[in-house]
């Protein structure tokens, strides 16, 4: 076993989703952050709040950037936080007169939560577009599996026979609600956060708005107006989401096993996992990992209801809490719509 199964060198090959994961990589998570300094510094020369020459300053020593990691964990084992760190480092690379004009009106949680909006965004097309790609195949199966006839159950015992497209469409039409609820997901994850220490944007002054309103525009996420600091339902409901997604596919994978059982031979896995000890068997190892995955979320999605509980303006522990479960939700999906789609792909309803 170990820490991570995500990025284990041979378990990652299961559960894992590398187009995924990358989005929460060190080096993606410090592009966005950087990103947003960038943004911040040419909004509010724009305003007039910072000198037109620091914004060339800036980019360039973005541009350039080259990161003292051990000195950015030190720096989080300190203040809990990278970002005094991570603005430290970027103030030497700027340089006078203009090192004081990085970072200016924003706090360490506008850094981290608009990185992680910048690079959530980006993974929500990719599940997007998978569960379009699952949604296809399943259309696909159905166009040629669906008159078979199959026994359908009820609370585990053969019920009534029904054709094979009422399991079929059962698996489906979950997956287009989750597409349709995803525009709502969108609205609350992909967030601008620009309040400054305690959400007020005291700072920034009466050209507020506009600076606010140009850095959302340069990064391509949405101006909530108020930074959500510690207003986390946004979070929570792409959490939720990404349960839902996951537990939806554990329901599909769950009916597949069943009907692959050898003595009940509805469905025939054209590719499985085989057995170090019964060379016979095909083992439906896919339809398993979208079971384990829907269970895995649907535990850590709990975990991240506990992170709505923020003290007063901001909380240490209820945020980090979202850094240690929400990246892993991400990937399991991911994993679980990789999977699905091969999955769907190589099965076959099996004619009595």
């Amino acid at each position: 076993m170990s820490v991570s199964v995500f990025e284990h060198p041979f378990l990652s090959g299961l559960l894992g989703d590398e187009e995924v994961a990358a989005f929460f990589s060190a080096e993606a998570d410090l592009k966005a952050m950087l990103a947003f300094e960038g943004a911040l510094a040419a909004a509010e020369a724009e305003a007039g709040l910072i000198p037109e020459a620091a914004v060339s300053a800036v980019a360039e020593a973005v541009a350039s950037f080259q990161p003292d990691w051990a000195k950015l964990r030190d720096g989080t084992t300190r203040d809990g936080v990278v970002v005094p760190e991570l603005v430290r480092q970027l103030r030497a690379a700027v340089g006078e007169p203009h090192a004081r004009h990085v970072h200016f009106g924003a706090t360490s949680q506008d850094v981290i939560d608009t990185s992680l909006a910048i690079r959530m965004g980006r993974a929500l097309d990719i599940l997007e577009r998978r569960i379009d790609e699952v949604i296809d195949a399943l259309d696909a199966l159905n166009a040629r599996d669906g008159k078979i006839e199959v026994m359908a159950h009820t609370r585990m015992q053969a019920a009534l026979p029904v054709a094979a497209s009422r399991k079929i469409l059962s698996w489906r039409q979950p997956l287009v609600r989750h597409v349709d609820g995803l525009s709502e997901v969108f609205w609350d994850a992909d967030l601008l956060s620009l309040g400054g220490a305690v959400g007020t944007q005291d700072l920034l002054g009466e050209r507020k708005d506009a600076i606010r309103r140009k850095v959302a525009q340069d990064l391509k996420v949405r101006d909530p107006i108020l930074a959500r600091h510690s207003e986390r339902d946004g979070v929570v409901v792409l959490a939720d989401w990404l349960s839902l997604v996951t537990g939806s596919l554990g329901k599909m994978g769950q009916d597949m096993v069943l009907a692959a059982q050898s003595e009940v031979g509805e469905i025939k896995i054209k590719s499985g996992g085989g057995s170090s000890a019964m060379p016979h068997k095909v083992n439906p190892v896919g339809a398993e990992i979208l079971v384990t995955l829907a269970r895995f979320n649907a535990t850590l999605v709990s975990g991240m209801h506990q992170s709505l509980v923020h003290e007063n303006e901001r909380s240490g522990s209820a945020w980090t809490l979202e850094w240690m479960l929400l990246p892993q939700m991400v990937v399991a999906a991911g994993a679980a719509l990789r999977t699905a789609v091969d999955l769907v792909g190589n099965i076959a309803f099996v004619s009595k």
